[in-house]
């Protein structure tokens, strides 16, 4: 038994084809006065514009083809000609059983899945990240869950930044510091070492921090100093030749970042199935310039050369995608370029999508157009869905109270601070030893900072409130989770008393209510998937709390008689099983007390 929405729907599309009119007037939606009816047809009145005909009477026609199906227990006509159903109360007994009897609790599968690959969080080598992070890894981390949990086989990748021009600053930088290091790079590039030995001990002695502090220094001087610059230039064309002393070096930088942000994309319930880099694509930059060259893609431009991507029908004009610069050097883009023509041939992706900051659209745009002329890839295979920023109170991006860029993983503290103040004061998790209350605090974190990101569409910007986004009440990731672990203690309480789920019988309008919320889940999802868009999930998942929350209230379980008791401890086990999966959805893990 499919969704209500989408069955009630079909009813009403033939209904409307039975008259000769267009089936898709029969669109059905949620009623937006659930006092009056569960869901309306509002196609009448285009439909009347049509036939030339009075949209009551149409929708009169309409209601008495639908009068006598089962599953309503009404067809009404409100207005001007809103068709307004009323689901009965046996098919709302029938759909709730097969919720709660599904590992799924609802939600179907792609009829036709497809390969995704979803390239987010974008980190870099040396660079710890910050807050500019937050929001590529939290919507890019959801969008890939919730593809996975459609069906789809998808991988996501993390796009490591960790090859070109920073990478020599930052082996000049080093050797520059530790003057041991620089002898060993030097004498190791004049000889045919191996790459993939143990990385040389003194090498091992650069850690994060080094790296975070050289970073900048390094490209500052870089800008200001062109015998500085030029050195680096050769470090990196000595790193990209492969010679053994600047390799050997980067692999510890690289290193040294990987665990890292592995430790702060963890913390965050963040996880990658690939970590591939730049690096992994330089092996395929020269042959493809060479193919690009082949195609006559490639056109010299002042001594650089470029693929010309402008269309005649473009608003604005779009610049050429810079392949090879004046200096001989591949560019950013072309890296793009080389890493989407990489996944083609070792995953075949049928939809890439790139999840990264709004201002990068146009370069998007750029290296997306010149894959499908090189026939890289297939129009409209590759999508990039944007975001708005994290702002402070300003309405300006986040900063630190100094004006800095607060770092991922200061900010994750942050909230773990908020977290345990906030536990304390609504006095929960007190008799939990340390370790449990830690784990805890850690996912109302997660909860609330993942929450507050994917509660609003991806496009939009939202202000960065920790005071509000940790709270146990209102539209919060801690509200959820203290909904769904007060269900979870309900059950054990139940379990306890000899108390068992059974047969579900609808009759309460808090019964109703919640098993109408239970059923749009997969509308929800719907939306979701289509839109590349998580926040019909999390509100889905609000709804759905504040729907168990009105029906707790309303009708007692574990005191009412027990068929009664059976029926309400199964509706109670469907909602938290729902919105556990909803939850793990937006990557959002669920406490088992509080």
């Amino acid at each position: 038994m499919s969704d209500l929405k989408r069955a009630l729907g079909e009813a009403v599309e033939a209904a409307f084809a039975g008259l000769g009119l267009p089936a898709e007037l029969g669109r059905v939606t949620a009623s937006d006065r659930p006092d009056l009816a569960d869901f309306q047809c509002n196609g009448a009145l285009p439909a009347a514009k049509r036939a030339g005909k009075n949209p009551r009477e149409i929708a009169t026609a309409v209601a008495e083809r639908l009068k006598d199906d089962p599953r309503l227990a009404s067809v009404e006509i409100a207005g001007p000609g809103f068709i307004n159903l009323r689901v009965a109360d046996h098919t709302l007994t029938v759909r709730a059983g097969v919720i709660a009897a599904d590992d799924r609790a609802g939600a179907e599968k792609l009829a036709s899945p497809r390969r995704v690959l979803v390239d987010y969080g974008g980190p870099n080598v040396a660079k710890p990240m910050h807050v500019g992070h937050l929001r590529a890894s939290i919507i890019g981390e959801s969008v890939k869950r919730l593809y996975r949990f459609r069906g789809d086989q998808v991988l996501g990748d993390a796009h490591f930044g960790d090859w070109g021009y920073q990478m020599g600053l930052l082996i000049g930088a080093v050797m520059d510091e530790d003057a041991e290091i620089g002898g060993l790079v030097e004498r190791l590039n004049a000889e045919d070492a191996p790459l993939s030995g143990p990385i040389p001990e003194p090498f091992q002695r650069v850690s994060l921090e080094d790296l975070d502090r050289l970073y900048p220094l390094s490209a500052a001087r870089g800008k200001d100093d062109p015998a500085y610059r030029d050195r680096a230039r050769k470090l990196t064309a000595d790193l990209q030749a492969k010679k053994a002393g600047c390799y050997l070096l980067w692999r510890r930088f690289r290193e040294v970042t990987h665990i890292a942000l592995e430790r702060d994309f963890h913390a965050l319930g963040v996880d990658f199935d690939l970590w591939k880099g730049e690096s992994d694509v330089d092996g395929l930059i020269a042959p493809m310039i060479a193919d690009l060259d082949a195609k006559h893609l490639l056109i010299d431009d002042q001594g650089a050369r470029i693929i010309r991507v402008a269309r005649p029908e473009d608003k604005k004009e779009l610049p050429p995608l810079l392949v090879v610069s004046s200096e001989g050097s591949a560019m950013y883009g072309t890296t793009d370029l080389a890493t989407i023509l990489d996944r083609q041939q070792s995953f075949d992706p049928q939809l890439v999508i790139y999840c990264v900051d709004q201002r990068q659209a146009d370069h998007f745009e750029i290296v997306f157009r010149a894959a499908y002329l090189a026939g890289y890839a297939k129009e409209g295979q590759l999508e990039h869905i944007g975001f708005g920023t994290m702002n402070g109170p300003d309405g300006k991006p986040f900063k630190t109270r100094e004006g800095g860029v607060l770092k991922l993983n200061d900010l994750i503290e942050m909230a773990r601070a908020k977290a345990r103040d906030r536990l304390h004061e609504a006095g929960l998790g007190e008799a939990f030893d340390e370790a449990e209350f830690e784990d805890v605090a850690g996912k109302v974190a997660v909860a609330a900072l993942k929450f507050a990101d994917l509660s609003n569409f991806r496009g939009t910007s939202y202000v960065f409130d920790l005071d509000r986004f940790t709270s146990f009440e209102g539209r919060t990731g801690p509200y959820l989770l203290y909904q769904a672990v007060r269900v979870k203690s309900l059950l054990r309480r139940a379990t306890e008393e000899g108390a068992a789920a059974g047969p579900v019988t609808i009759a309460e309008p808090a019964e109703r209510d919640l098993v109408l919320t239970l059923d749009a889940f997969e509308t929800a999802l719907a939306e979701a998937y289509d839109k590349k868009a998580p926040n019909a999930v999390a509100e889905h998942a609000y709804r759905l709390s504040q729907a168990f929350s009105r029906f707790y209230a309303a009708c007692p379980i574990l005191s009412a008689e027990p068929a009664v008791r059976s029926s309400r401890l199964t509706l109670a086990g469907a909602a938290l099983k729902q919105l556990e999966l909803a939850l793990d959805v937006l990557g959002i893990a669920v406490p088992e007390r509080m």
